[in-house]
């Protein structure tokens, strides 16, 4: 085998700090020392310096050195002993004035500095322009402990401060001209009428949160934007019913009066009631345009006007949820007949208590009604109490308490429909006082409520007391009782009123007031997004009206230039999506979210690029809305009929 070039011993590790050549680096200090604070090989036979108190060789050496363990470490410039160097910036930082912390109210310190140096505190200090700050420490607030800012204070302050324009328009384009004459918008009401201190500078898609439905997490995604299903189809069944109308029924055309149409689901006449047969129609009024449901009294004849006019000065006055509103009253002879008409709103899609609760259940005439629900009845009791309430308050009587003459309009929610009608009809004919008229509405009234409870109609409870003993089977004694005590006469020397039975079920009334506040809370939630998808509604209708428009104004293909397209390019950005794959993309979110930030005009940068992929244009919304403004404003110019909603 080949002897190897180097000898075993030079072959082996080396260890501590390299070996010097010669003895002319006894006054270099160690390597070791520098790194770790010491050297282990100090004792056996490390030539170097370990002696970190000795002074370094001179200058001259360094320098020739790219890198020697000898020079000097780092020190802070705040510790240096040397002068500061020279700054680049402008002579003027050091003219400016001392920076002052605020709400400190110390003085300032003097200049000890060069004025060559820069100096941090010769900063001027921003102050707004908008307000006065002569009399305050800090932005517009008067600091109590001098260190801490009180927002509510502040807004007061600045409230205060601002130029008394008035009102400001919180959804001006530029808010630098809010404090202008011609700013005026909103009136300011509330605990603070005087501030509008900072516009919101948009308005992005956001119904409140006070009140959620139970959805799965998958759902929300679009449910959330929309008022739910079910409550949707409610409300277009009751405006499709509205405007139902039947062709050729052959029901006349009365003075003011058209498009009726029956609203009674039988075709018995029933004399029962009134003394005379009743039909209800729902129509249409020619002067207002609204519709109204007309209840005709078949075969009257009116013999003293004075009826209709001081019966219904009196009920014109009363306004009230649970009475169904009427309006007016008229005799006609376009049925062939005298008949006695009176007007009242139109509720659609109501029932009658009769039809809810007393018709046999599924169609069977055989089987019994299935029983209301306590809480149910005691819903129906509070509503009929406080429209009684009101009635009895102006010196009226209802009169008609019966499970036909009272309407169903929405989920337990109930109105007296017939009032006034017995009032006009027995105008001469009455000899009882309003006093006791009042009496035998609240006969009347526990007679209803237990036939509801008992399942049987008014006309068939022959025996009161037993039917107030099969109470006590499926309902609570306090229900008992005051069914008990609505039909059992007054005691001698005594009369009983509507407040006596409020006061006895005040627990009740407050239950069902807390419904109707959750029930409140809940439509009030579904309003406000249907209040937002309202408002991009109409932008949606804005931005249709300009693209995709031909000529105008003399300017051909008026939608492919100038501002125009550009909107073109963003309607493709928001309807006109694709995924990666070529699939559209029909994220509703995103359509909202687009539509409500051009709206708004804020910052964001968005890229907008044609169908052929050679133009891109990268634009905020801000320029997007100046552009859609534009084009919009022109369209008007150019429009007979003016901007929408003008003329409203």
């Amino acid at each position: 085998m080949a002897a190897t070039r180097y000898s075993s011993n030079d072959l082996r590790r080396q260890v501590g700090s390299p070996r010097s050549k010669g003895r002319e680096n006894k006054d270099t200090l160690c390597r070791n020392i520098l790194i770790y604070g010491n050297c282990r090989y100090e004792d056996q036979g490390c030539t170097f310096n370990h002696d970190q108190n000795k002074n370094p060789p001179p200058q001259g050496d360094v320098v020739k050195k790219a890198f020697n363990v000898d020079s000097p470490s780092f020190t802070p410039a705040s510790q240096q002993s040397a002068p500061a160097k020279k700054s680049t910036l402008s002579s003027q930082a050091a003219s400016a004035a001392p920076f002052t912390p605020r709400g400190v109210g110390t003085p300032s310190l003097p200049q000890t500095v060069e004025p060559s140096v820069f100096n941090p505190a010769a900063i001027r200090e921003f102050t707004p322009q908008n307000y006065d700050i002569s009399n305050t420490n800090t932005n517009g607030v008067t600091q109590d402990n001098g260190l801490y800012n009180d927002p509510f204070t502040a807004m007061g302050s600045m409230a205060s401060a601002l130029p008394a324009a008035g009102q400001f328009n919180l959804y001006a384009a530029e808010h630098n001209a809010l404090t202008a004459s011609g700013a005026q918008f909103y009136p300011q009401h509330g605990a603070f009428p005087t501030a509008p201190l900072q516009p919101p500078n948009y308005h992005l898609y956001q119904p409140f949160d006070t009140y959620r439905q139970d959805l799965q997490p998958w759902q929300r995604a679009t449910y959330d934007f929309f008022m739910p299903a079910k409550m949707r189809e409610e409300i277009q069944r009751k405006m499709f019913a509205t405007q139902q109308v039947m062709p050729n029924s052959g029901l006349p055309q009365l003075e003011r009066w058209h498009s009726l149409f029956p609203l009674d689901t039988n075709n018995r006449k029933n004399t029962s009631s009134f003394g005379y047969p009743s039909w209800v129609y729902k129509a249409q009024n020619s002067r207002t345009g609204s519709h109204y449901a007309l209840r005709r009294l078949e075969g009257y004849r009116l013999t003293n006007e004075k009826a209709i006019l001081s019966v219904m000065k009196e009920w014109k006055k009363i306004k009230n949820a649970s009475i169904v509103t009427v309006h007016e009253a008229f005799t006609t002879r376009e049925f062939g007949d005298s008949s006695l008409i009176f007007a009242y709103d139109y509720h659609p899609l109501s029932k009658t208590l009769q039809e809810q609760h007393l018709q046999p259940a599924h169609g069977n005439r055989y089987r019994a009604p299935s029983a209301v629900p306590e809480n149910v009845l005691w819903g129906y009791i509070c509503q009929i109490a406080n429209a009684l309430k009101t009635i009895h308050s102006n010196k009226l009587a209802a009169r008609c308490l019966e499970p036909s003459k009272i309407i169903l309009t929405d989920h337990n929610r109930i109105r007296l429909a017939a009032c006034a009608i017995l009032d006009v009809v027995q105008f001469e004919i009455n000899t009882k006082t309003v006093q006791e008229l009042q009496q035998e509405d609240l006969v009347k009234f526990g007679r209803l409520v237990l036939s509801l409870a008992t399942g049987a109609p008014p006309a068939h409870l022959n025996n009161i007391q037993a039917a107030l003993d099969s109470l006590g089977a499926k309902y609570s004694a306090n229900l008992r009782d005051a069914v008990a005590w609505l039909i059992a006469p007054p005691n001698p020397g005594e009369s009983k009123s509507i407040d006596n039975l409020i006061s006895g079920v005040a627990t009740h009334m407050t239950t069902f007031f807390d419904l109707s506040l959750q029930d409140n809370d809940e439509k009030q939630f579904h309003l406000a997004k249907e209040l937002e998808n309202g408002r991009v509604a109409r932008s949606v209708m804005k931005l249709m009206t300009v693209v995709e428009r031909g000529d105008l104004g003399g300017t051909q293909a008026w939608s492919e230039t100038g501002d125009r397209y550009q909107l073109k390019l963003f309607r493709d950005y928001v309807f006109h999506r694709v995924e990666a794959d070529g699939k559209p993309n029909l994220s509703i979110g995103h359509m909202l979210t687009c539509m409500s930030k051009l709206e708004a005009g804020v910052d964001e940068m968005v890229a907008l690029t044609s169908r052929d992929n050679e133009t891109v244009f990268v634009l905020t919304y801000r320029e997007l809305k100046k552009m859609f403004d534009r084009s919009f404003n022109e369209l008007v110019k150019h429009s007979k009929t003016g901007a929408p909603g003008a003329n409203n």
